[in-house]
């Protein structure tokens, strides 16, 4: 029975049960006949107009009702747009904003699943061909070493570097599987020390030298001497600068310049990490610390990075309540830069 109709039979049933007692009471009260019609006359106006009023009052409760079952199919069904509008009394008004705000969770939540099932099957896929592509590789340097076609001793050096270099990924690959693994498992215990950040840039600087020198690239860095230390975990910040230095010298033409700023905010440190290469466009910006992205993916499966870098270098800092920003334009460089707190904005916390 649908809720008009069942509201309009009960108010029927209550009318004909007050004229039913209405009667009854005229016939007690020893009134004429014409009197008594007179008064069921009167009573039945009054009822027909109780019966017009109910049916203007429940139309706007109807409406909201239909509203609701109709929203609620289409949401079954999997549209989650529009809104219901906020009509009839108080109650439903509420209950409509309500809905809206249930509507629009879930379909937050909805696309949320929906991208990160695309994302696990990017993931998937990235993953399948990065361990494939080295595999493929070694499994055919050592079957080529194996059925000894290789006589020169030169050739046979170039295939063990390149069986080398190919296990260097896999290892690298999979120490960043692992890593990011703990981190989403919040498996990584935060245990951060003061530590000066000219310690950290310095130790960075002395870590990727040698591909700084065989790019022939110029360092400039600007590191106030007054920095107050900063709440660290030491080992994890170094391998969020080196992942971000290590980017820029694999991205700056040769004899390029490379730009690395500390300054204080307050009771944060910011560093920058500035170089020359070919920037990254707005679109891009967006998706570089999602896991396993590539700008160029041909470029960056040649080079070995798989694309983990970056969404490491997020989680890191997102541990340590610090954040990582990029600045650039396509043909103007990039500006990698993050966030730390110090010691004393530590200490406040």
């Amino acid at each position: 029975m649908r809720l008009r109709t069942y509201l309009f039979l009960s108010n029927l049933v209550s009318i004909g049960a007050i004229l039913l007692s209405l009667f009854l009471i005229y016939q007690g009260m020893l009134l004429t006949w014409f009197e008594v019609m007179l008064l069921m006359a009167v009573t039945c106006i009054a009822a027909l107009i109780s019966v017009i009023v109910h049916a203007i009052v429940i139309r706007p409760i109807v409406r909201s009702v239909r509203n609701l079952s109709d929203s609620s199919e289409k949401m079954a069904q999997g549209d989650f747009a529009g809104e219901v509008p906020q009509v009839g009394p108080a109650e439903f008004k509420q209950l409509a904003r309500q809905f809206n705000t249930m509507r629009a969770q879930l379909d937050h939540s909805i696309r949320t699943l929906r991208q990160s099932e695309a994302s696990r099957k990017e993931l998937v896929a990235n993953i399948s061909h990065d361990l494939r592509t080295p595999l493929a590789s070694i499994q055919s340097y050592v079957e080529a070493l194996q059925d000894r076609v290789i006589t020169d001793e030169e050739t046979f050096q170039r295939y063990l570097h390149t069986i080398q270099h190919e296990t260097t990924r896999l290892s690298q690959l999979i120490n960043d599987l692992f890593q990011l693994s703990r981190l989403d498992a919040d498996a990584i215990a935060f245990q951060p020390v003061p530590y000066p950040i000219d310690t950290l840039i310095v130790d960075t600087l002395q870590s990727q030298s040698f591909l700084l020198e065989s790019k022939g690239l110029n360092i400039l860095t600007s590191i106030p001497d007054n920095l107050p230390p900063v709440q660290v975990m030491p080992f994890e910040i170094q391998r969020v600068l080196n992942n971000l230095l290590h980017n820029a010298i694999q991205y700056s033409p040769e004899e390029g310049c490379i730009q690395i700023t500390a300054e204080s905010l307050g009771s944060w440190i910011a560093i920058a990490v500035r170089d020359e290469g070919e920037g990254i466009n707005l679109a891009e910006q967006e998706r570089i610390f999602d896991r396993f992205y590539r700008m160029d993916k041909s470029r960056n499966r040649r080079s070995g990075g798989a694309g983990l870098g970056l969404a490491i270098c997020k989680s890191i800092l997102e541990l340590h309540g610090g954040t990582i920003t990029v600045e650039s334009g396509k043909g103007g460089g990039s500006i990698f830069r993050i966030t730390l707190p110090t010691a004393q904005e530590a200490a406040v916390i």
